[in-house]
Order: structure tokens, then C-alpha cells, then sequence
């Protein structure tokens, strides 16, 4: 993450909602739910839930530098690759 209360933290991204560009970061933008009790004799509880953050306040780790990286393009072969901007090799 590169902004938020959990800046400079890493996760990995486990569910991506495009339309809205929204990720959900494993571990990270946590949020304390509380849950009421459903049936009679059981207790209530307070359950930590990952929440959605903005797809610009995330960035992908090189795996070379194990810094937060750009993402781009290049043409290879006719077809498009993604490629880190720190070290040039293919993500």
C-alpha cells in the first residue's frame, strides 16, 4: 500500500472489484465488525473484516528490488506483456 492507515504494508489482493476500482488487500484496511447473536444462548462477537481501497493506493512489488514498482507495456512476439518500470522484466 502506498497510502492509508496501513501505508507501506504488503498483502496479497484477493478480490478486485473493476467497475468501481476497488481491491481488497488480504490483512490490510481492517475493520472491527460486531455481530449480534442469532440464536438464543449464543454470544455476540467482533470479527476483524478486510474492507475495499482505492485500486490507486496500491502498487505492485518487484520482484527483483522487493520495492513498489510502475507497471507498463511492451510488445513482444505481437502480443502485449506487463513489465516493472524499476527493472524491465515481466510481471
Amino acid at each position: 500500500m502506498i497510502a492509508g492507515k496501513d501505508k507501506g504494508k504488503s498483502g496479497l489482493i484477493y478480490r478486485v472489484f473493476p467497475k468501481r476500482d476497488l481491491v481488497i488487500v488480504s490483512g490490510l484496511n481492517m475493520l472491527k465488525k460486531h455481530h449480534r447473536p442469532r440464536k438464543s444462548g449464543e454470544k455476540g462477537q467482533i470479527i476483524d473484516k478486510a474492507m475495499p481501497i482505492h485500486a490507486s493506493n496500491v502498487m505492485i512489488i518487484d520482484s527483483e528490488s522487493k520495492k513498489p514498482t510502475r507497471v507498463g507495456r511492451k510488445l513482444v512476439g505481437g502480443r502485449l506483456i506487463r513489465i516493472s518500470r524499476k527493472s524491465g522484466r515481466e510481471v
